[in-house]
């Protein structure tokens, strides 16, 4: 409580300071800008260092570590810490735009300018945020570190937020003061949300802990652990690290190899418009139905395949096979499936250089050739991955929408990208094979549920219970 209304003030004489524009804090701020931007920027490493360092306090990294976290607490029905979680994050989305607008203080300017920060400038999100949110995961999953682990994990949380608040000083789009000002109000927050659920623990009997030492909630150290030792997971006999690799590796050449070979005879087939499975007909066909309404649904069957919508299905599935499986192996798998699979499509898409099909292109300039369909080959994957993990894991009726999914989702996606002239039926041809042999293999090699072979079929645990009783 002493350090939260230490902060508090801190960030109230801070925002005073700002307001009266108070010289020596004036002179200070802008001593510092101009003297890091005079460093900094001649050096396109140090520019580059600096941006890559801010984006871990960025909205988009954030989010999906607050996401990912709660997920597994969810999964693991840790309900108030979820609520803790979520709640401390919001209220540094709350504070930031609403604080910029009532200072309204104008970002720095500097002689040679590196990057351009948006809005106001007084107090610096990514130092707020960053703070609050990095702080809010260590105090939520303290309690999982081997108490050995937990000073240098606090150092180096310490160290990634600082870096950050740094970062914003050295690219010239926030003063000093901004980020005293964005860790403060940080340290005051979090410790107003840490205080209330320490209350919260008093009134409902528990005991209050000391959180930067052992956490929020000691007794839920189990529950956050990624993993667990289950004794009926067998061992891995003649399936070595090295084998699985060296299988990984020859597995992806021949995908390659079938891609490539099936590829480079469409590409160079009368320039690449041939007929073949209505290459020519099909594009056009749609070209001339073209229709406002569908113009609207292929575009979200075009975007759910794009690598942001595949990235964040993929995080959501991963976080909730390690919050409800908790083991690494379903990750593992999730992981080789969706980086095999952008590897060979990109691979095969450079040797291979299919244009376009000569219709309008409703999505615009790709960066990539036309063969594979990258978008159809990452939802396949991705589903497919999805239905393998579920399906043998429960009875619920449920398990089969991720059958349903796995094969709904690449013909909404597939028939999107050719309605609107962004693919042959034969690059969706490519995605199939490519998914179809990639996803084959991995789960061949990784065997991403093997833990399920000795443990006992849930529907006869009653019976094995009643057995050994007698």
């Amino acid at each position: 409580m002493t350090s939260f209304g230490v902060a508090a003030l801190l960030f109230s004489l801070l925002v005073i300071a700002v307001r009266v524009r108070w010289l020596p804090l004036e002179s200070v701020d802008r001593g510092v800008a101009n003297g890091l931007n005079a460093w900094v920027a001649p050096s396109a490493f140090l520019v580059h260092l600096m941006g890559g360092i801010s984006r871990l306090g960025s909205f988009g990294v954030l989010s999906w570590l607050i996401v990912i976290a709660a997920t597994v607490l969810l999964g693991r029905r840790r309900y108030r810490l979820t609520g803790f979680l979520l709640a401390t994050a919001l209220g540094g989305l709350v504070l930031d735009p609403v604080l910029k607008h009532a200072v309204g203080r104008l970002r720095p300017v500097v002689e040679q300018p590196v990057a351009h920060g948006g809005g106001n400038s007084f107090p610096s999100g990514h130092s707020l945020n960053s703070f609050i949110c990095y702080a809010a995961l260590l105090l939520v999953f303290l309690p999982a570190l081997k108490p050995r682990w937990r000073r240098p994990v606090l150092i180096a949380v310490g160290a990634i937020v600082v870096l950050i608040g740094f970062s914003r000083l050295a690219l010239g789009v926030h003063f000093v003061s901004d980020v005293l000002g964005g860790w403060s109000l940080g340290v005051a927050w979090v410790g107003l949300c840490a205080a209330a659920f320490e209350l919260w623990r008093y009134e409902r009997g528990q005991s209050v802990t000391a959180p930067l030492a052992e956490g929020l909630e000691p007794e839920a150290a189990d529950d956050l652990r990624p993993t667990e030792q289950h004794p009926h997971e067998p061992e891995r006999a003649g399936h070595g690290r090295a084998w699985v690799l060296a299988g990984l590796g020859v597995a992806w050449v021949l995908t390659f190899g079938a891609l490539v070979a099936l590829g480079l005879p469409l590409a160079h087939y009368r320039d690449g418009n041939g007929n073949i499975l209505g290459d020519r007909t099909i594009p056009h066909w749609f070209a001339g139905h073209r229709a406002d309404m569908l113009g609207h649904v292929t575009i979200v069957g075009s975007e759910v395949g794009n690598t942001h919508a595949i990235l964040a299905i993929g995080l959501v599935i991963g976080a909730l096979a390690l919050a409800v499986v908790r083991r690494w192996r379903p990750v593992i798998f999730l992981v080789t499936v969706m980086f095999g699979e952008l590897s060979l499509f990109l691979g095969a898409a450079a040797i291979v250089g299919r244009a376009r099909p000569d219709v309008e292109n409703m999505d615009g300039p790709m960066p990539t050739s036309s063969f594979p369909s990258g978008h159809v080959a990452a939802t396949i994957c991705i589903w497919a991955t999805a239905a393998v993990l579920v399906l043998p894991r429960t009875r619920a009726w449920w398990r089969w929408l991720f059958v349903a999914a796995a094969v709904l989702m690449p013909l909404w996606v597939a028939v999107s990208r050719m309605y609107r002239g962004m693919h042959h039926p034969t690059d969706i041809l490519g995605s199939c094979v490519l998914a179809g042999l990639w996803v084959t293999a991995v789960w061949w090699l990784l065997r991403p549920n093997r833990d399920l072979a000795a443990e006992p079929d849930p529907a006869r645990k009653p019976e094995l219970a009643e057995a050994a009783a007698a």
